[in-house]
This record gives C-alpha cells, sequence and structure tokens, in this order.
C-alpha cells in the first residue's frame, strides 16, 4: 500500500532553480521539496564560473542580449532573452541581500566581475571560483529555516501522477493535468505518493548520459525522461555542451576547470606546447564553447594525443591561487601546480541546453506541470548556451514562476481532478540480486553515447545507436517491472530514455548548428532547420 501525502506545490530538485522557487512561495504555499541524494547533491554545487548579468556601467543589457543571441546561433527565443537579461541583474542582487558572498571591488560595492568565452564585457559575478557551492550554502539555510518548506532527502521521483492515465478521473478539456509524482523513499524502500496542485521539475541535466562529464551523478535526466513519458513535450535535445576544459586524470572524478581561467588569461597549448585555438576559430581562446570543444577534440585527433594543456602559468601566482583557489588547491593535489605548469585538460559533456519546454512563466504543455533550470527549455540558450548564463537563467524563471503561482494557485485546486489514485504496481516482483546487469547497461550506454552522439556526429552512427537503443530500452523495461524498484533501476531507464531522445532529436537536424555538428550536414540550413526540434509521445515530431 502507498502512503498519499500532499501539498500546494512538491518540487522535484534541490538546485538554485528548485531552492529559489521553495523560498519564494513559502510565503502563500505548503511546499514539499524532495531530492534523490542530499540536498548540496547537484550541479549547481558545481559551479565555479559564476552567474552572468549586467551589474556594471561599463555594460549594457543590449550588448548581453547580443552576445546570448550569438552564442544560441539562431535558434534563442527573443522575448526569453530579453526577459532574462533585463530582470537579471535585480536578482543577482536578491542573492546578494540574502548573504551570498559574491566578491567585491576595494570599495565593498560594486561587484568583482569576470570576463568568460562569448562575453563581451566582464558580467559574471562570482565567489571565488566556487560561485554555485556558495549560492548552493545560502538557499539550503535559508529553506530550511521556513516552516512552509518541507525538504525530503532521499527521495527518488519515478514518475509522474497524469490524470488521464488514471481510471475514473475527470480529464480537464483536451489538456491532461499532473497530479503529482510517485516517489521512492530510498530508506523505506515504498513508493510514496506525493499529490500537489503544482509539480515543478528541477532535476538538472543529463551528463551522466555520457562517458565523460563535469556533471554530479546525480544528472541522469530524470525530469526529461518522466516528463516525456506523461506527454509534456520536449525541445533541442540534440544540444548538448561540452565542457571543453575537464581535468584530465584518472584519480579525479568529474573536476572542470572554470572557463573563467581562460577569461583571465588562460592559453590552450597542444602536446608539443603551441597555442592552437586561433586555426579553429578567430576568437581564440575566448571562442564559445561549442567551437572551444571542437578545436581540441580535432587537435586531440589530429596529434593522437589523450589530452591538451591550458596554460594560466604566464599570470602572477598570487593572482591566480586567489582566484582559482580551488582549481589551484585540487590541481596541485594531484601534482600539478598551475602557477608554474599547464592543466592537462578534455572536453566532457556539460550542459544540456534543451529540455521540458515551457513558456515564460515555467509552465509546460502539460497543466499543474513546470520545470525550471537544467531540465526545462525555455528558449534562452538556443543551439549553444552563453557561459554563466544558466544560473541566471534559474533564478530568473524561478521568480517569475513564483508571481504566476501567488496570482493563479488558489484557482488550481477547483481543477483538480477528484480521483483516488492508485498505489505503485509492485504485483508478485522480486528484489533484483543481479546489479551487473543495470552495471552493464549504464556502462555501455554512456560509451555508445561518447562514441556516437559526441562532440562530432555523422548519420551512419546516430542510426548504429538507435538500433542498439531499441534492444536495451526492452530490456530495461522488462528489468523495470520484474523485480522491485531501486534507485540505480529507476535511473537507469531515465537515462535510456533521454539518450534515445537526444538520438532522434540529433538524427532530425540535418545540419550543424552551435552545439550540434554532424559532418554530413557541415552546413547552416536556415530555410529547413530555423526552429525547435520538439519531441512529444506519441505525436508526429514537430
Amino acid at each position: 500500500m502507498s502512503t498519499l501525502y500532499t501539498s500546494d506545490i512538491l518540487i522535484i530538485g534541490s538546485g538554485i532553480s528548485g531552492l529559489s522557487l521553495a523560498l519564494k512561495v513559502a510565503p502563500f504555499a505548503k511546499v514539499t521539496l524532495i531530492t534523490k541524494k542530499n540536498k548540496v547533491d547537484t550541479a549547481t554545487n558545481l559551479a565555479q564560473g559564476g552567474i552572468a548579468a549586467v551589474l556594471s556601467v561599463e555594460d549594457s543589457i543590449e550588448a548581453h542580449i547580443q552576445d546570448t543571441l550569438i552564442s544560441g546561433d539562431g535558434l534563442c527565443d527573443k522575448e526569453t532573452v530579453d526577459i532574462v537579461t533585463t530582470e537579471g541583474p535585480l536578482r543577482v542582487r536578491e542573492l546578494l541581500e540574502l548573504g551570498v558572498n559574491f566578491q567585491m571591488q576595494n570599495n565593498g560595492l560594486d561587484f568583482d566581475l569576470g570576463i568568460e568565452g562569448g562575453h563581451s564585457a566582464r558580467r559574471v559575478a562570482h565567489a571565488s571560483d566556487l560561485t554555485g557551492r556558495e549560492i548552493e550554502r545560502v538557499l539550503v539555510e535559508r529553506t530550511a529555516q521556513h516552516p512552509n518548506i518541507e525538504i525530503l532527502e532521499n527521495h527518488l521521483a519515478v514518475d509522474l501522477l497524469i490524470a488521464s492515465k488514471i481510471e475514473g478521473a475527470d480529464v480537464i478539456a483536451d489538456n491532461d493535468y499532473c497530479l503529482g509524482a510517485y516517489v521512492l523513499n530510498h530508506k523505506t524502500g515504498e513508493v510514496e505518493i506525493r499529490k500537489a496542485s503544482v509539480t515543478v521539475l528541477c532535476t538538472g541535466g543529463c551528463g551522466k548520459v555520457y562517458l565523460y562529464t563535469t556533471n554530479p551523478d546525480i544528472a541522469t535526466g530524470d525530469g526529461v525522461a518522466m516528463a516525456y513519458r506523461a506527454g509534456a513535450k520536449v525541445a533541442n535535445l540534440e544540444f548538448i555542451q561540452f565542457h571543453p576544459t575537464c581535468f584530465f586524470n584518472p584519480n579525479v572524478k568529474n573536476f572542470l576547470i572554470s572557463e573563467a581561467v581562460r577569461g583571465e588569461g588562460g592559453v590552450l597549448l597542444n602536446s608539443q606546447g603551441e597555442p592552437f585555438m586561433k586555426r579553429f576559430d578567430p576568437r581564440g581562446d575566448l571562442a564559445t564553447r561549442d567551437a572551444v570543444a571542437r578545436g581540441i577534440d580535432a587537435e586531440m585527433k589530429t596529434s593522437g594525443s589523450d589530452c591538451v594543456f591550458l596554460d594560466i602559468s604566464h599570470k602572477p601566482a598570487e593572482f591566480t591561487r586567489q582566484r582559482f583557489p580551488n582549481i589551484y588547491a585540487t590541481c596541485n593535489k594531484y601534482g600539478v601546480d598551475i602557477t608554474k605548469d599547464p592543466i592537462p585538460v578534455v572536453p566532457a559533456a556539460h550542459y544540456m541546453c534543451g529540455g521540458v519546454l515551457v513558456d515564460h512563466w515555467g509552465r509546460s504543455s502539460l497543466t499543474g506541470l513546470m520545470a525550471l533550470g537544467e531540465t526545462s527549455c525555455t528558449g534562452l540558450h538556443g543551439a549553444n548556451r552563453l557561459a554563466s548564463n544558466s544560473l541566471l537563467e534559474a533564478i530568473v524563471f524561478a521568480d517569475r514562476s513564483a508571481m504566476w503561482l501567488k496570482k493563479n494557485l488558489a484557482s488550481l485546486p477547483s481543477l483538480l481532478p477528484q480521483t483516488t489514485i492508485r498505489p505503485w504496481k509492485t504485483g508478485g516482483a522480486a528484489q533484483l540480486d543481479e546489479g551487473i546487469l543495470i552495471n552493464h547497461n549504464w556502462d555501455v550506454i554512456r560509451r555508445l553515447m561518447w562514441d556516437y552522439v559526441g562532440i562530432v556526429r555523422r548519420t551512419k552512427r546516430l542510426i548504429l545507436m538507435q538500433e542498439r537503443l531499441t534492444w536495451l530500452l526492452k530490456e530495461i523495461k522488462a528489468h523495470f517491472y520484474d523485480y522491485l524498484l531501486t534507485p540505480d533501476l529507476v535511473e537507469l531507464r531515465n537515462l535510456a530514455v533521454v539518450a534515445e531522445l537526444i538520438v532522434q532529436s540529433a538524427s532530425w537536424r540535418r545540419e550543424s548548428r552551435g552545439l550540434h555538428y554532424t559532418l554530413d550536414y557541415p552546413q547552416k540550413d536556415d530555410l529547413h532547420f530555423l526552429k525547435n526540434t520538439i519531441i512529444q509521445k506519441g505525436k508526429d515530431r514537430q
């Protein structure tokens, strides 16, 4: 028997978007926030570079808009870009007022702003090179203190509760309704029913679908997979951003070398110690991430080297240690003194620019379901995210969603179908005692995605990947319904679904644009593909 719990708003995920939304709606709503690991196990916590916003008189909203549009390579939603860049500065100052210790200039009043690839001005507010961790620290403290916010760790959402799938539900018109989620309690093993007027997906990205990633282990695409299975529209999943510079060391897991290192003068060198980025892009080391990742990939393939090197040793040692204390300490721990030695780096999957398609208030195509942060596709990033725009998007859309909920939440319960939700069916399912089956399929998917659907793609590889995924999905589905649920099994199922969606999206886009580069169609095709790739379960591609 599944236990039923209710709240006004169910937030799934504890990164900057989920925590920000919880704080903003708590004054007028009862909030349950669930996270499948611990509160701080998020991509936000790993974000080094900072948060981009116009915070200086030497910068302008127009310049930030233009930089974002150029990076997005024709697919940005211009209204979204205008909203985020215009509302962003106030949201960043709100974080400062909450207690986030951004680096400030000596006068204590002005932000000490950094610059990163693709930006035309210094506009990246940062807390040394641990910006995400500092923001997460403050937001966790504030949410934990609020009486209207219940935070449940080690609770993993399994599937969304959808009105049309529940026998006897009174579905509203032609639009389906999300009623909440089935949630696996790690400690008890029970699949709980978490019912809410509004469910918000803030589950982060899908980096773990690739062999090499800067993402935390939680990044298995859960929100996108659940939304797709529920019938929501997802968009632009072919655009996976690979961070160009992940620390290349077998003893270090997922440690990225911030974009800001290049922003502060870091130079990429090949195995012969020669700068090479000017050969691939006139912007050199300050090119956007897609260009830098492809440049590194091409250089490695040409030379046969396992990595390239990022050198900032020409900068004053004290400056480097103060500006990048975490990067300095971590690299030094593994034998690389970045004030003297170049840093070995390789590209790694970093950010999902597509996601659950939402409007300018964070609402998905399903009534009662919203999505924020990396899980969503707002149109801000287009075909390639501009560095440090992601944290900005998260706080701006958390604020906008909160405004919409404050105005509309009271009217939503009357729309909620009055029906009894059936417990999660376990039947005669047994405990899965062959964990090797899960681990094997997980490894197969990640390696195949890296080899066939990585930085540079080909149609033949995409076809082969789809064929492999077809039988993998069948095997995973059999495991899912034959055995009692475990977190690993739930994540594997989501990972496979997202992998298939990425392959489908990449196969459809027969051009090269932004983060999607295919050798079979190396040019952009504005006539046929200057539009979003939208996929909805059971519907033709839009």
